[in-house]
């Protein structure tokens, strides 16, 4: 669209937040607020209240989101409009993931996918939760795969599948002679914590909070941006961690890590995220109800 400002403004209206908007869209946070003040000062209208490091929508705000909404929808259906026209019949879709499920869960799917519908590029980004859900509502990408839960009013938010986290340790790390883990018994030993955003960090502190364990009290000796990175921190012998139990097998099986359930279980919901009004083509229907089918047959 040529009016960036509009975007940016449905991007923070959003997720409500100017860091995780500049985030998602590769922005710097001055330069997002520089994009509000102007749309502001353009319809002489404060758009957001800002008070106490949160945002909200005004009633002027919350009346241009909903424009806000119905101009990008039409953009997106004139776009398809044209390519039907001109006979652009390639197709390009833009599949946006959390770490995770980009990392251990879509690449059998875009194989899969490659190879029923060998005309189609996909183009897939990666980000954590926050940013993906602030993509999807920018209208940048077709369809997300996250891991946390999504609280936005411009999305349709859809179950995916379910996915079971477990305890990683070293071998012969203390805790591996249990069959199972209480939560009380991880703020014994160095926790390695995923970055802010992450679906899987705000899974497991809800859990953690909700089985009487106070963050405040966990060893934390640092943050990882990856799955990956904590993995070889763990197998270092630097800490334990709650991950997804599709992203070890690998290391079970070569004897590089052992991993026990939580007691209470933890499992996650995976959702996938669209836009409410978005003008969908046939080619992204296509997608969903193809990734819907894999990931529903897969076993995470």
């Amino acid at each position: 669209m040529s009016d960036r400002r509009l975007q940016v403004f449905h991007t923070v209206a959003g997720v409500l937040s100017f860091t995780r908007a500049a985030e998602a869209l590769h922005m710097t946070q001055p330069a997002v607020t520089h994009q509000i003040r102007q749309l502001e000062e353009e319809l002489n209208a404060r758009l957001f209240d800002r008070s106490n490091n949160s945002i909200s929508l005004t009633d002027a705000g919350a009346q241009v989101l909903v424009y806000a909404d119905r101009i990008i929808s039409l953009y997106g259906e004139m776009s398809e409009s044209v390519k039907e026209l001109t006979g652009d019949k390639a197709g390009l879709i833009t599949l946006g993931a959390s770490t995770t499920i980009a990392e251990y869960m879509l690449p059998g799917l875009l194989g899969d996918f490659r190879r029923h519908f060998p005309e189609v590029q996909i183009t897939l980004r990666v980000a954590n939760t926050d940013a993906i859900v602030a993509l999807v509502a920018d209208n940048t990408i077709d369809l997300g795969v996250v891991e946390g839960e999504v609280d936005n009013q411009l999305l349709r938010v859809e179950r995916c599948q379910e996915d079971e986290l477990q305890v990683i340790m070293p071998p012969g790390h203390p805790l591996s002679s249990s069959k199972s883990i209480e939560p009380m018994a991880l703020s014994s030993y160095p926790f390695i914590h995923r970055e802010d955003g992450s679906g899987t960090r705000s899974v497991v502190e809800r859990y953690l909070s909700a089985h009487g364990v106070d963050e405040h009290t966990l060893n934390r000796p640092f943050e990882l941006g990856s799955t990956e990175a904590i993995k070889g921190a763990v197998q270092a012998g630097m800490g334990i961690t709650i991950v997804s139990r599709a992203t070890f097998s690998r290391e079970l099986a070569l004897g590089l890590l052992e991993a026990r359930p939580l007691s209470p279980r933890l499992e996650r919901t995976l959702y996938f995220v669209r836009q409410r009004q978005k003008f969908r083509t046939h080619l992204m229907d296509e997608l969903f109800q193809f990734a819907k089918q894999h990931l529903d047959k897969s076993d995470v």
